[in-house]
């Protein structure tokens, strides 16, 4: 993967994490930074190591799903765009009342937006890519997004949110699609 693919990934991934991270500056009553750190360094972190797990896993099956690796990495990201749009379009009513600043909901919340990062690092094993590169842009690139979203997220209400993920979803459709077409055609 080139690095600008790289980077599309890594904003695609982190489109999850920064609408949790917008939806939880609409929430602080008097912004924290703080706060604001906390949730991109642990979004960040985990957005990072998923990957590499996930490459790990696919590293070990690569040799059994070399001929059709290219409809795996593509249906991975299909899959992971797919429910970013889907999740962002859906009518969500309930109003949680726990902080998502405290180390047990912010855990659970980084662990939950990463897991699309899991399927990524498979998907990256199946290209047979390198992995420090990547983990290192799709952690910093969230983190920064992240703590930027919680700011963001202060300042505008809502108006972001759902469109954010939306997009994120459609970018990694499309990487999806130019993997299919690179393999298909070669």
């Amino acid at each position: 993967m080139t690095i600008l693919e790289i980077l599309l990934l890594a904003v695609g991934l982190a489109m999850d994490a920064f609408a949790v991270s917008v939806a939880s500056g609409i929430a602080m009553k008097k912004f924290r930074f703080s706060h604001a750190l906390r949730m991109a360094l642990a979004f960040g972190l985990f957005q990072a190591i998923m990957p590499v797990i996930g490459w790990l896993a696919g590293r070990a099956l690569q040799s059994f799903v070399a001929s059709f690796d290219h409809w795996v990495a593509f249906g991975l990201l299909t899959v992971i765009g797919g429910k970013m749009i889907y999740e962002a379009t859906r009518i969500e009513e309930a109003e949680s009342d726990s902080n998502p600043f405290g180390f047990q909901v912010l855990l659970l919340l980084s662990l939950a937006t990463s897991v699309d990062a899991l399927a990524v690092g498979i998907t990256f094993a199946m290209l047979g890519s390198a992995i420090i590169v990547p983990i290192a842009i799709i952690g910093f690139i969230t983190f920064a997004l992240c703590l930027a979203g919680v700011r963001i997220g202060h300042v505008s209400g809502h108006f972001f949110e759902n469109k954010i993920e939306v997009t994120g979803g459609i970018v990694l459709i499309g990487i999806g699609l130019k993997i299919l077409i690179q393999h298909l055609r070669a």
